[in-house]
This record gives structure tokens, C-alpha cells and sequence, in this order.
């Protein structure tokens, strides 16, 4: 579990991160995973858009999504969310953690 000190932290950062990977109505595929996993073991800190209208049913797919990929929410603003894992050997150059904090 993140702190509400690392939350805070990593909102500041997601501010000027533009979504990476966009989730439509057909849900979470296959594609959407693998994209996911490989955006995250690249930035650890990412965004994804959901275009998803009804907000019971993004919830549930942002909260899937987490859980499949093994990644924590740190926030969410309308159809977009911010979600986190840390990468096992992370690269200074692509981390989005790294490269502010750097």
C-alpha cells in the first residue's frame, strides 16, 4: 500500500502525464493488458483513459485492471486513472518516478 505522503507525491507527478493506454468499451483485453504491463514495467507510474460511460462500470474495470496487473490506483479524475507499480530493475531514463525525483 502507498502512503497518502507517496499519493500525494505521485499525483503532483501524474499531473503532466498524458494516458498511455485507452480502455473502450470492449474492455480489457488481451492487448490492453499487455500494453499495460509493458507501459508500467517501462514508467511505473502511468495513466489510462477508460471510455467508459457508466461510472459503476469504469470503477469496476479500473479496479480489474489493477488486480490483473498487479498495480495500485492512486487516484482517479473523471475517466482517467493513475495507477502505479514499481518496476523490478527500473530505467532512469524511462521511470517516470526516477526522472523527477532524479
Amino acid at each position: 500500500m502507498l502512503s497518502s505522503e507517496r499519493k500525494r507525491s505521485f499525483r503532483a507527478i501524474g499531473h503532466n502525464l498524458k494516458p498511455v493506454v485507452t480502455i473502450a468499451d470492449n474492455g480489457i483485453t488481451e492487448g490492453v493488458v499487455e500494453e499495460t504491463r509493458r507501459a508500467l514495467d517501462d514508467h511505473e507510474l502511468i495513466k489510462v483513459k477508460f471510455a467508459i460511460g457508466d461510472r459503476d462500470a469504469r470503477r469496476a474495470v479500473i479496479a480489474e485492471l489493477c488486480g490483473i496487473s498487479k498495480a495500485e490506483l492512486v487516484q482517479t479524475i473523471g475517466k482517467v486513472a493513475l495507477i502505479y507499480k514499481a518496476a523490478k530493475e527500473p530505467s532512469p531514463r524511462l521511470s517516470n518516478i526516477l526522472r523527477q525525483h532524479g
